[in-house]
């Protein structure tokens, strides 16, 4: 650098030189020679000052190609434009990282939106725009406050103490509950996290229900027994009465045994894998064994019917055989607690064309509202819960039907009328059907 510079003014000295010689061999006066070297210097400046304006010509649009200038400013126009060609590469790299940081945001299942200290919306993913019923193009740069009304989210914007997330009905007409927390960064800047907590906050609730129906439901027997020991310690009894009363205990006992029972027996199936289809079972033993337990649990107070379609045929099913055997007992059971003696049940197998099955219990019965079928698998949910108590029931058979068939690919649909009697139709996919011919 130090040598460009010393070139520069050698250059300027030796043509003021030049022009001091010329003008003092041409015999003018030494003040015209000075004279003559001061226009030389001038006229290097001058042509300097002209290429420095082209350098600064282009600096003002800096996207085009430098000038081409010989010497010093050609060196600086070359510098400055590999320095700004850099800076313009490091820029375009960090417009791609922030880029593919907010493309990231931008797919997380939780919502992200970014606040200034006016709380103005800056960026705004699209799951976070969904949460509020927001649009993220159009409502950038609007008051969160104006869009989103939520007195609870408001409340909660404005107070200082906001460790704790909040909760509401998503704005907008939308389904759902929402999570919601602040967080302050920056100078004066916020994030607002978002989480769809509809499934969590249904499951809590479900988890709260079944807890309060098992202990309810154990809790009942529990009172009625503890009533007849206390009975049976401080009354004297005749004969007749204690059978009576070992009697009533025996039936509270067995209830919660086979509460514990279904309990034990839903767990295992939510908690199991689905059942692979290597393990097949007859259907004609099947429905024998189901025959059986009902007859005996009937006690021919009821008409039975028994069919497999097509005949003369071996049919077989794939899958857990002792949950097949719950599911279809279940269905049963229970059309025989709830039609009246003299009534009529029929169950039945019957293969479809293209492979699949069906397995359906047709009873006589009291029937039900169409309004309570769509929760009749629920756990614990009855349609008249004295009536399920007194006919033995837990509660829980329906939900246990439901979940075997579905692991096995299926699904359950019920038919009913009021009066007029029900169906449960269990269906089974072609890849656990088989047949065989006798």
């Amino acid at each position: 650098m130090l040598s460009r510079v010393s070139t520069r003014v050698l250059t300027g000295a030796l043509g003021a030189s030049v022009g001091w010689w010329i003008g003092h061999h041409l015999g003018y006066p030494a003040r015209m020679a000075i004279g003559g070297a001061a226009l030389a210097v001038v006229g290097l400046s001058v042509l300097d000052t002209l290429k420095g304006y082209r350098l600064l010509d282009w600096l003002r649009n800096p996207e085009a190609d430098p000038p081409a200038l010989p010497g010093l400013w050609g060196e600086v126009s070359h510098r400055v434009h590999r320095v700004l060609r850099q800076r313009e590469r490091e820029t375009a790299n960090e417009r791609e990282r922030l880029s593919q940081f907010l493309s990231g945001i931008d797919a997380s299942p939780n919502g992200v939106m970014l606040l200034d200290a006016s709380e103005h919306i800056t960026w705004i993913s699209r799951t976070a725009a969904s949460h509020f019923g927001l649009d993220p193009v159009r409502d950038l740069a609007q008051r969160v406050t104006n869009l989103v009304r939520v007195p609870a989210f408001v409340q909660y914007l404005a107070s200082e103490e906001q460790t704790e997330p909040v909760k509401f009905l998503m704005p907008r007409g939308g389904q759902g509950t929402l999570s919601v927390v602040v967080r302050n960064y920056g100078d004066g800047l916020r994030i607002v996290l978002s989480q769809d907590v509809t499934e969590r906050e249904r499951s809590e609730a479900m988890r709260r229900d079944f807890v309060a129906n098992v202990s309810h439901e154990i809790r009942t027997p529990l009172t009625v027994l503890n009533g007849f020991i206390e009975t049976m310690a401080n009354l004297p009894l005749t004969e007749v009465e204690r059978r009576r009363v070992l009697t009533l205990m025996g039936q509270q006992s067995e209830r919660m045994q086979t509460l514990v029972s279904d309990l034990l027996m839903l767990a295992q199936i939510e908690g199991s894998p689905r059942p692979t289809a290597d393990h097949w079972c007859r259907m004609s033993d099947v429905l024998q064994r189901i025959e059986n337990d009902a007859k005996g649990l009937s006690q021919g107070r009821h008409e039975f019917t028994s069919t497999i379609s097509p005949a003369h045929t071996v049919v077989e099913i794939a899958g857990v055989e002792s949950e097949w055997l719950s599911a279809m007992g279940n269905l049963v059971s229970n059309a025989i607690r709830y039609t009246p003696e003299g009534g009529h049940i029929g169950v039945a197998w019957r293969t479809l064309p293209d492979g699949s099955g069906e397995f359906s219990v047709k009873d006589s019965g009291i029937g039900i509202d169409a309004e309570h079928i769509p929760r009749l698998t629920e756990r614990f949910y009855r349609v008249d819960g004295s009536r399920s108590r007194d006919t033995g029931g837990t509660g829980l058979g329906l939900s246990i039907v439901k979940h075997v068939v579905q692991r096995h690919g299926g699904e359950l649909r019920i038919t009913s009328e009021k009066g007029k009697g029900s169906i449960f139709t269990l269906t089974v996919p072609v890849a656990r059907v088989r047949l065989k011919p006798l």
